[in-house]
């Protein structure tokens, strides 16, 4: 039985995920390429250093570009289609469900804590976990294991105690490295990915598998 559960955040809490690729798409097709999903979801859960859309479209069009100019753009973009958008369906009920079982629980996140915390205080969420862990806080992010070690660590509970929730392969990879089992609930972006090893799989929080984690 896990004694904690550490959450990835970005495409798993909420679906940040697809305004991310669309964004990246957008960006491709004014440069008259496409970024496959395939391709793409290499760095989902990770950085550039598993892919790197800037330097995959300057090797294609064999042009340089203005990066920060680009990426304030696609902030901009992001930010414009998450505005309205809440935490994905099933997941305010299982973060009750499981504070009410006693469980501690913990966010790790390749992304930074300010984007992280910001959109939990928002969800109005934040209250509910007891340690978050981010690239701020570790050497490497996923797939190495230090953002979930370190996560279990400030919880005070054995990884092998502890329960991963993935929505990633990068993050599934993590997990593994980590010695803590991994449940992977996917969305838009990274369903049908390779999730070998995983505890099981599902596509929302609302699935009968999902809940029974914490019932």
């Amino acid at each position: 039985m896990h004694r904690a559960i550490i959450f990835d955040f970005d495409g798993l809490l909420v679906d940040t995920e697809t305004a991310i690729y669309e964004s990246w798409q957008e960006v491709y097709c004014r440069h008259g390429e496409s970024l496959e999903l395939e391709t793409y979801k290499q760095c989902v859960g990770s950085d550039f250093g598993q892919f790197s859309p800037e330097t995959e479209l300057e090797n294609r069009t064999g042009k340089a570009f203005d990066w920060s100019t680009i990426n304030m753009e696609r902030e901009q973009i992001i930010r414009d289609r998450l505005a309205a958008q809440d935490a994905r369906p099933g997941v305010r009920e299982f973060i009750k469900k499981a504070r009410s079982q006693g469980l501690h629980l913990a966010v790790a996140s390749s992304s930074s804590r300010a984007w992280v915390a910001g959109w939990l205080e928002k969800l109005d969420i934040l209250k509910h976990f007891h340690a978050l862990r981010n690239r701020d806080d570790v050497a490497r992010i996923k797939p190495h294991p230090d953002l979930f070690l370190a996560a279990a660590e400030a919880l005070g509970i054995p990884p092998g105690e502890s329960l991963v929730m993935e929505d990633s392969e990068n993050g599934l990879r993590a997990a593994k490295a980590a010695g803590i089992p991994c449940a992977i609930v996917t969305n838009p972006v990274t369903a049908g990915g390779d999730f070998s090893g995983a505890l099981l799989q599902a596509e929302c929080f609302t699935a009968r598998c999902i809940r029974d984690l914490v019932d």
